[in-house]
């Protein structure tokens, strides 16, 4: 193993084929016989997610890949038919057992959507992020510590197509093929550096409910729509967006694959008089954009003719955007740009990035609003309050809490107040 940085010097040897045997389970029968294994275990599994991204609607999960250690790699399909009994058995039992993950946010979602939750969870990483690795994909991190490269030749394709061809089946068992010997080079790395009780607790935080509020307007993410200035123009982007989602659900398409956020976005700009002009208009293209133009042309209508117009802006909801602040609010901005260039200097020293050692979001929030009595124990709190665990507080508060407090002393106070 290198010191951390700098890359492997031999070359690597290819993996292309998983090294533990691999079983599909896609049957009552193998679901029960891969249970009598599972129920065996001790340590943890490795455990991977296979999503239909840009294919299907939504995130569900359609192939969960469960390594055994010095077992098996079990491929199971979540979309087969199951007993509820048998499937709620296996839920359970994999919610008891240790998991070892990679990039743990991109798969809990469509796991905890199966309603499958771990008690215990291990994410390489995340782990290789707090040891200040500079590129932590997969395939970099088994060169680095294994001196193995990974196949990849089908990350982006269609999960949701059965049967699944025998050569997908080869590249997503060594996503896990990998990890038991991965979590030990890694693990070995943290307890080296220091770093072992840090990832542990950014693990158990993995495992909290997140409480990061759903966006009630996602229509406003689409892709070109700030060059839509008016509230009629909004409200019809609104109605069309929305007729795309009620498609897609009903069709089990990814929205993007019926027409892009292009097409509702020039569409909108072409104003068309009628259904024809709408599907005259070459900028208005998809898979969908002809055979159900009907579809379009009614959200467009809806969208002219209800009274009920979009605002242009949202209102803005808890601190003002701290893109303002230079100008709005000074004093504010110069305890931010005081506490990132603290972080900063942390983050060099304990090579961790910036945003694993505090949410940008906490240290904005604490920037705006400091508590009124600066001191460690005041600061510490207010940390504690936003999310922050015990070894960012332990390695900022006292910083903070200097930095905040000669911003008071040495900053003009600000006139303005948040509206």
């Amino acid at each position: 193993m290198t010191d951390g940085l700098e890359p492997v010097a031999q070359e690597s040897e290819l993996l292309d084929t998983p090294r533990l045997p691999v079983q599909l389970v896609d049957s009552e029968q193998r679901l029960s016989d891969f249970l009598v294994e599972l129920e065996k275990v001790s340590g943890p599994v490795a455990i991977d997610a296979e999503r239909a991204s840009g294919f299907r609607y939504g995130q569900r999960a359609y192939l969960l890949q469960i390594a055994i250690r010095d077992n098996a790699i079990y491929l199971v399909d979540p979309v087969a038919d199951y007993s509820e009994q048998l499937w709620l058995r296996f839920i359970s039992k994999v919610g008891e057992v240790s998991w070892i993950i990679h990039a743990a946010t991109q798969d809990l979602p469509c796991l905890t959507e199966l309603l499958i939750k771990p008690s215990k969870i291990f994410d390489t990483e995340l782990a290789a992020r707090l040891l200040g690795l500079p590129r932590v994909a997969l395939g970099t991190l088994t060169e680095h510590y294994l001196e193995l490269r990974l196949a990849k030749e089908h990350s982006a394709v269609d999960w949701s197509e059965r049967p699944l061809p025998a050569n997908w089946l080869n590249y997503a068992a060594l996503d896990v093929d990998v990890l038991f010997d991965l979590w030990d080079a890694v693990e070995k790395d943290l307890v080296e550096k220091g770093k072992y009780e840090i990832a542990t607790a950014e693990f158990d935080f993995l495992l909290q409910p997140s409480t990061k509020v759903q966006k009630t307007d996602k229509w406003r993410s689409m892709s070109g729509l700030h060059d839509v200035k008016d509230q009629r123009s909004l409200t019809v982007a609104k109605h069309l967006w929305q007729a795309r989602e009620e498609l897609a659900i009903a069709k089990d398409l990814a929205p993007g694959r019926l027409i892009p956020d292009a097409s509702i976005v020039a569409a909108v700009k072409a104003n068309p008089r009628s259904r024809s002009e709408l599907a005259s208009l070459r900028s208005f293209a998809g898979r969908a954009s002809r055979t159900f133009i009907d579809t379009w042309w009614s959200a467009i209508e809806e969208g002219n003719a209800t009274m009920n117009l979009v605002e242009l802006r949202l209102k803005p909801t808890g601190i003002p955007n701290h893109r303002n602040w230079p100008q709005k609010f000074p004093l504010a901005h110069a305890r931010l740009q005081a506490s990132k260039e603290l972080l900063n200097n942390i983050s060099e020293k304990e090579r961790i990035p910036q945003e694993n050692i505090l949410n940008p979001e906490i240290l904005r929030q604490l920037c705006f609003e400091p508590p009124q009595n600066l001191s460690v124990e005041s600061v510490s709190e207010a940390l504690a309050e936003r999310g922050a665990r015990f070894w960012q507080i332990n390695l900022l508060a006292e910083g903070l809490s200097e930095t905040l407090a000669a911003k008071e002393v040495n900053e003009e106070p600000e006139l303005d107040s948040p509206s």
